[in-house]
């Protein structure tokens, strides 16, 4: 099934370069049975691949090689799906960018109810980079609380609480401004800087506190920012953003190799 030694590729870089999904991802329909090489679903990862001769398919699809790379911002809306397609007929973040010659993936999730900074891309191994948790990308959330936490609260959050089992990464918070609604009720502001990725995780960690949130925005990832793009726009990165990004990301794979 493989191709030759002497050309062969793990089958989930092959996808992750070609930019159907991050490398995580990629394992993930590979995992699912949604791959196929010259013909035979693999279910197995380490299967090894030559993307240059061999015929690669997920869901059918002929994985084409390597093309141009591209790179958007978008503001995501409350109320839109951060996927590609969803069977709930739902709008999706590729609703909101032109149509594009390139086939893109949003990296990392907002939930439904989030709004805020996505980044889309066919870079998979960009995306691989920024959705590794050793690799602590920041990413800035501002988020409107029911009640007003104290600065104790707000330090559990800080330190690191534990979620499912396992402890949360120390984080920054820091109170904006708290005030008293026209409907009576107390709403308080906090920015949340986050250096991994859970599954709503903000949200949970107010939850636990007793201060559920109402209104959550991503304003920032690494050096990218909210600020000139209204909600539902999008666009491509400018050069400098590019090169930010990229210097980030080659700091903190760097440390992680000489860590280890």
């Amino acid at each position: 099934m493989a191709a030759k030694e002497s050309q062969s590729i793990r089958l989930q870089k092959v996808l992750s370069a070609a930019g159907v999904a991050s490398r995580r991802a990629a394992e993930k329909l590979i995992v699912d049975g949604r791959v196929t090489l010259n013909g035979a679903t693999v279910r197995k990862l380490g299967i090894c691949a030559d993307p240059q001769s061999d015929d690669i398919r997920v869901d059918g699809r002929r994985v084409a090689r390597p093309g141009p790379r591209r790179y958007l911002l978008v503001h995501k809306p409350r109320g839109v799906v951060t996927t590609r397609r969803d069977p709930q007929r739902r709008k999706t973040v590729i609703d909101l960018v032109p149509r594009l010659a390139e086939y893109v993936y949003p990296v990392g999730r907002l939930d439904y109810d989030s709004e805020g900074l996505l980044l889309l891309t066919n870079d998979g191994e960009m995306a691989s980079l920024l959705t590794h948790p050793s690799h602590g990308v920041s990413r800035v959330y501002e988020a409107t609380v029911r009640g007003c936490p104290t600065d104790q609260q707000l330090r559990r959050i800080a330190r690191g609480m534990r979620l499912d089992g396992r402890k949360t990464v120390p984080a920054e918070v820091r109170r904006i401004s708290s005030r008293r609604t026209s409907l009576n009720t107390d709403r308080a502001y906090i920015q949340i800087v986050l250096r991994e990725g859970r599954n709503r995780q903000v949200r949970r960690m107010f939850e636990s506190i007793g201060h559920p949130v109402v209104r959550l925005v991503r304003t920032s990832i690494g050096p990218l920012r909210l600020r000139g793009l209204k909600s539902g726009q999008s666009r491509d990165l400018s050069k400098e953003e590019l090169s930010a990004l990229r210097g980030v990301l080659n700091h903190v794979s760097k440390v992680n190799i000489d860590d280890n």
